[in-house]
């Protein structure tokens, strides 16, 4: 009985080492945590080492460089639920023929939410960037579960191409560029001395008074007398 008892005993432990040792395996060839490089962005998770949001350029700025055919492909992750042609149906989200400088909430007959509805103004540039980086951070309850584009150019590029889709409204004016920077006051100031006219003999020209040792030698014996 008690070597029965030592052969089960023996063999739990045999099971627990391995067990243990299997998972200490396993730790050293696979470990978790995020990849290098990011299959599809996640919204609302930040690149490693980033404070905060990215700065980026000003629409105005990207618009200028857009890609239409770039922008025209990316529609592609939006047909699934829109269509953009004249006179188009609505899907599962509104159609978005000339939806910019709309109103939000404009096509009839379709239900937004009320969390897009309630959104004042109109679908300007700035606007429709916001709402396709994050539809949910634009318009907190919004129906909508796309995730938003992480890429701003391809923003930008997409945003224009939905411009020639019956809007055509006029792209901002892109930002101006920096003013020339200001000219060095001190190497301005040893330009103008190099560059400036002949300023005159400078040399003791003056002529000594009536008088004086050099113009009366009769002055010069009276001071040698007195020295």
């Amino acid at each position: 009985m008690d070597n029965r008892t030592n052969t089960i005993a023996g063999w739990a432990l045999f099971g627990m080492t391995a067990a243990l040792g299997l998972s200490i395996a396993s730790g050293m060839i696979f470990h978790g945590g995020r990849p290098d490089t990011m299959g599809y962005p996640i919204e609302g998770v930040e690149e490693p080492g980033a404070g905060g949001a990215a700065e980026v350029e000003p629409i105005a700025a990207r618009l200028a460089r857009a890609d239409l055919a770039a922008g025209e492909a990316s529609f592609a992750k939006c047909a699934s639920c829109h269509s953009i042609n004249q006179g188009g149906a609505n899907g599962i989200g509104p159609n978005l023929w000339n939806s910019l400088g709309q109103p939000h909430g404009h096509v009839a007959g379709f239900a937004y939410s009320d969390a897009l509805k309630g959104i004042a103004g109109n679908w300007t540039f700035e606007a429709m960037d916001a709402w396709l980086t994050s539809p949910r951070r634009y318009a907190p309850g919004t129906k909508m579960s796309f995730a938003g584009l992480s890429n701003p150019d391809e923003r930008a590029s997409l945003i224009a191409w939905m411009n020639t889709q019956g809007s055509n409204l006029p792209l901002p004016p892109p930002p101006a560029a920096d003013a020339e920077p200001a000219t060095d006051d001190k190497a301005e100031a040893i330009d103008n001395v190099a560059t400036s006219g002949d300023t005159g003999d400078l040399s003791d020209v003056a002529t000594p008074a009536p008088g004086a040792p050099s113009q009366d030698p009769n002055a010069a014996i009276e001071a040698e007398k007195r020295n």
